[in-house]
């Protein structure tokens, strides 16, 4: 598989949501294939064998898979919904299993788009929307002078440290996008007056948060 750029979620997660009584699960989970998917999908359905549904839908890069079920629910208002999600968020390589408990009061079809599509968006949101790409990881040493100094150049640029050592200077550890290595590099060492030390440890093809 090649290694373009694209949104997916950066880690598993799971949130509940109530809507007239009837209780909501979205588990959501980054997967780099269909077997990886349909494990998962396993996995959450046992965990809530005694639910009255367990949607899903699932995307993977691999082949251009897309999948979905509304699982018993009326055709339309629980699968297909949640595939809508990832469709409009852009998501690739990331399952979903919405699971429902049923509260005794119906929704209809209109309020079961509504509660499937908002459990897998919070879901999703729980799992940190990010973009798969070539990183790398960078240590900054500075003073304790210009720590805050730094700390304002990482904020300024969107990044967020990773680990940070204080010894007898303070040494950061930041992962940032490959194309922008050089520009924070030049950017830190301008700002501190060449007082900065950057080194590279490693490249890596990771998610980073959107």
């Amino acid at each position: 598989m090649d290694k373009k750029d694209y949104r997916t979620i950066r880690k598993r997660a799971r949130i509940e949501y109530i809507e007239k009584k009837s209780r909501f699960i979205a588990t959501v989970c980054p997967v780099s294939s269909e077997e990886e998917a349909l494990s998962f999908l396993a996995e959450v359905r046992k965990e809530f064998s005694d639910a009255t549904h367990n949607v899903y839908a699932y995307t993977v890069r691999e082949n251009n898979l897309a999948r979905f079920s509304d699982d018993g629910e009326p055709g339309g208002t629980a699968g297909l919904p949640v595939m809508e999600v990832l469709k409009q968020e852009e998501l690739c390589d990331v399952a979903v299993v919405v699971t429902r408990y049923f509260g005794g009061t119906l929704l209809g079809a209109g309020g079961l788009v509504r509660a499937y599509s908002k459990s897998a968006k919070l879901g999703i949101d729980a799992g940190v929307i990010s973009v798969m790409t070539d990183c790398t990881l960078l240590t900054i040493s500075v003073s304790y002078e210009l720590y805050g100094r730094l700390q304002y150049l990482l904020e300024q640029a969107g990044v967020t440290p990773e680990d940070s050592v204080f010894g007898a200077s303070v040494s950061v550890t930041v992962c940032v996008r490959s194309s922008q290595l050089d520009a924070l590099i030049k950017t830190i060492t301008e700002s501190t007056g060449g007082k900065a030390s950057c080194t590279v440890l490693s490249s890596e093809y990771r998610p980073l948060a959107v």
